[in-house]
């Protein structure tokens, strides 16, 4: 009888947190609506820690939502004239390239017991819950800190510092392929900075290089893992996170998103400290 009721309990909690997952799938959306970025961000702990995806299939999972979501993100930006068509091919080209190297070649190299310090045992998994934290941790400052001047940017001549543009793609695809985050955070400053594009162009063609270089990065995965995937829940979350997307729109106008993104920073703050924590010492046995 007891055993039954902790059954049915455990079911009950289970269910509860799907449920809670499909709402956060939603507020990723939000969020990108919103402030043009940071949802992605917490799509890895959303399916591993709710939905209790494993670690190296949540960053595969995250490429797919990221990417279609940031597609559709990027549609009206288009039709607005906020996509820089020529400074997305040049950064887009070396990003592609390295996630999908990333997802194809490193990731699969990569093996189950990465190191041991002392009686931790540093397993595949665990890595990749702490590398995806740490880059957590480094958007956060980013949304924290108040950016200066950009009121100037618009005024700047547009200008190519290519051999950077490259190597900043390059760097920025590796990361999404090892982590599953779209990286805007990185993107975004790199293309204000080394393309000296305004603000508002270069969310624009952010979404635009962030879709490109996630769904053609999901592409390796599907080659390697594609029958082992769940795709209801892969198409569940990402048709909720585009209906967020739809809802961040239409409140982008009403909420200053500079104050929500400072909330939101702290919020991706918290979470990427608690994954660390939680990862290293909390858990028994260190696997998923």
């Amino acid at each position: 009888m007891n055993r039954l009721y902790l059954c049915n309990f455990a079911v009950k909690i289970y269910t509860h947190m799907e449920i809670i997952g499909y709402i956060a799938a939603i507020a990723i959306g939000i969020s990108l609506g919103l402030i043009g970025g940071g949802g992605s961000i917490l799509t890895v702990p959303v399916l591993v820690y709710l939905f209790k995806v494993e670690p190296m299939i949540a960053t595969a999972y995250s490429l797919f939502i990221v990417g279609t979501s940031s597609l559709v993100g990027a549609f009206p930006k288009y039709k607005q004239g906020l996509i820089s068509m020529k400074t997305a091919i040049v950064f887009g080209i070396p990003s592609i390239i390295a996630v999908f190297a990333t997802r194809k070649l490193i990731v699969p190299a990569i093996p189950d017991e990465v190191f041991t310090i002392g009686t931790l045992v540093v397993t595949k998994a665990i890595l990749m819950m702490i590398l995806f934290a740490v880059l957590m941790v480094a958007a956060s400052v980013s949304m924290i800190r108040d950016k200066k001047g950009k009121s100037q940017e618009a005024e700047q001549p547009q200008v190519f510092n290519y051999p950077m543009i490259i190597l900043e793609g390059s760097v920025v695809g590796v990361l999404t392929g090892l982590v599953g985050a779209g990286g805007g955070f990185l993107i975004i400053p790199a293309l204000v900075m080394l393309s000296k594009l305004p603000m508002k162009m270069a969310v624009g063609t952010s979404l635009l290089i962030i879709a490109a270089k996630s769904l053609i990065g999901f592409t390796a995965d599907v080659v390697v893992n594609g029958s082992s995937m769940n795709w209801t829940l892969l198409l569940s979350v990402t048709a909720l996170a585009i209906v967020g997307i739809f809802v961040g729109n239409a409140l982008s106008k009403k909420i200053d998103g500079n104050k929500l993104k400072k909330g939101f920073g702290w919020f991706v703050l918290v979470m990427g400290v608690y994954i660390i924590l939680n990862e290293l010492f909390f858990k028994s046995g260190g696997g998923h």
